[in-house]
């Protein structure tokens, strides 16, 4: 009897011990800017927390990102536990129960510190979907010094006359430096988000109220001839092919004279370490046309877990880690305020280290700026201000953007760019059953 109980006792230790070591693997899909590698540098504050538990990391270009997600989910592989996601795609996963619930947070991650406008954009039948691990608008970003040397001054509030002024003024060809630079590579998230946000500004709308497709009327075609005479004029060469990355890379290197782009990039050019130009950055609001509506959007890069992981506890404790305000301090503790992600917690705004950040309090008044209930100056039967709420809009604005990048590169005119998005996108709609 002494002996088989000693038996067991040995049996027991064994796979105890064996439990204790077990790990289980996150795989976690994410998209390859700037803020998203700095948190890859810093999770050995996460692993050393939870030994338990291993990461893997799948980094991908963002429109590659969206894809493979995409058709992940919904073929539910199961190849990720954790995505980056943005505020287009959680309200219409969140429909389809695609995605695990995080109402379950600990108390202490504090959901009521989450700005309300992103809260809402994530949030679905009272159910959150999606934790917002950076939130942004979009901004001018300008070389302060070159508008002094050209004897202007760029107001907080820019009009799109004054963007065209600037551009032409801050323009050295002959050196390398151009007056601006703007996305112009192909995808709903590329060229189509600048252009779509743009596009409110001037009065322009995807669709009126009967879900009518408008790239044939006055406002769309003054958006598209406005942004290739900018680009054409004073933008850099190859402009057809640059992305966020793309421009960020030419910002830091001190060739645009002026980019407007997310809020979030302005930790990147006001950096010394990676920028060439870094105390000669100024920031302004998005420009207008006097219609009452900024050409700005708004987007939160967020983490969600995919209903068909099946490691979800694992995937909270991450989600959880990556987006709290222990995170936050994290990173200022490691590389400065100026580098934390922005535009998620009201407590930040409230943070009096935060608010000597030179953007601090132009990010904010640029993400409250964006309406995504009322996002053009004409009535639309949509939400979203550089995207529309719809499952079609992805695939629809893919192929617009691709019409619209090729009238950048010089491949056909506006009129038939224009002509083209409207046609695809009757032929889209009425297939989908609007």
């Amino acid at each position: 009897m002494i002996l088989r109980t000693l038996g067991m006792a040995s049996v027991a230790a064994l796979c105890a011990a064996t439990f204790a070591t077990a790990e289980t693997t996150l795989t976690i899909a994410t998209v390859n800017n700037g803020d998203m590698i700095r948190m890859q540098g810093l999770t050995d504050d996460f692993t050393a927390k939870h030994p338990d538990i291993k990461l893997e990391w799948v980094t991908l270009e963002e429109n590659v990102l969206r894809q493979r997600v995409t058709q992940d989910i919904a073929a539910k592989g199961g190849q990720f536990d954790v995505m980056t996601i943005g505020t287009y795609e959680v309200p219409i996963w969140g429909a389809q129960n695609w995605l695990v619930s995080l109402n379950d947070l600990p108390a202490q991650w504090d959901v009521d510190d989450i700005l309300p406008a992103i809260r809402g954009g994530l949030t679905i039948d009272g159910e959150l979907y999606a934790a917002p691990f950076y939130a942004e608008s979009s901004m001018v970003m300008y070389r302060k010094d070159l508008m002094e040397a050209a004897g202007m001054e760029m107001p907080e509030a820019p009009t799109w006359g004054d963007i065209e002024n600037a551009a032409a003024a801050m323009t050295d060809k002959d050196n390398g430096v151009y007056g601006i630079c703007l996305r112009g590579k192909a995808g709903w998230g590329e060229n189509m988000a600048f252009l779509t946000a743009m596009s409110n500004s001037f009065g322009a709308r995807w669709f009126d109220e009967n879900w009518t497709a408008q790239f044939d009327t006055p406002e769309w075609k003054t958006t598209l001839s406005t942004y290739i005479n900018l680009m054409t004029k004073y933008g850099p060469p190859g402009a057809s092919t640059n992305g966020f990355n793309e421009n960020l890379s030419l910002f830091q290197q001190g060739k645009c004279g002026m980019w407007i782009d997310a809020t979030v990039a302005a930790s990147f050019v006001t950096n010394p370490d990676d920028s060439t130009v870094a105390d000669k950055v100024g920031f302004a609001l998005a420009a207008d046309a006097g219609l009452g509506k900024r050409g700005n959007w708004l987007w939160a890069w967020s983490l969600a877990i995919p209903a068909g992981s099946d490691a979800t506890d694992e995937a909270k404790k991450f989600v959880a880690w990556a987006t709290s305000k222990e995170y936050t301090a994290l990173v200022a503790a490691n590389q400065g305020w100026a580098n934390v992600p922005p535009g998620t917690r009201k407590s930040l705004y409230e943070n009096p280290e935060y608010a000597k950040v030179p953007f601090a309090e132009m990010t904010l008044n640029s993400i409250n700026a964006a309406d995504p209930n009322a996002p053009t100056v004409k009535p639309v039967p949509y939400t979203g201000v550089q995207f529309v709420a719809i499952p079609e809009f992805a695939g629809i604005a893919t192929q617009v953007g691709q019409e619209f990048s090729a009238a950048l590169a010089g491949q056909q005119t506006v009129d038939q760019a224009l002509a083209k998005a409207q046609a695809l996108t009757v032929d889209e709609m009425e297939a989908a059953g609007y």
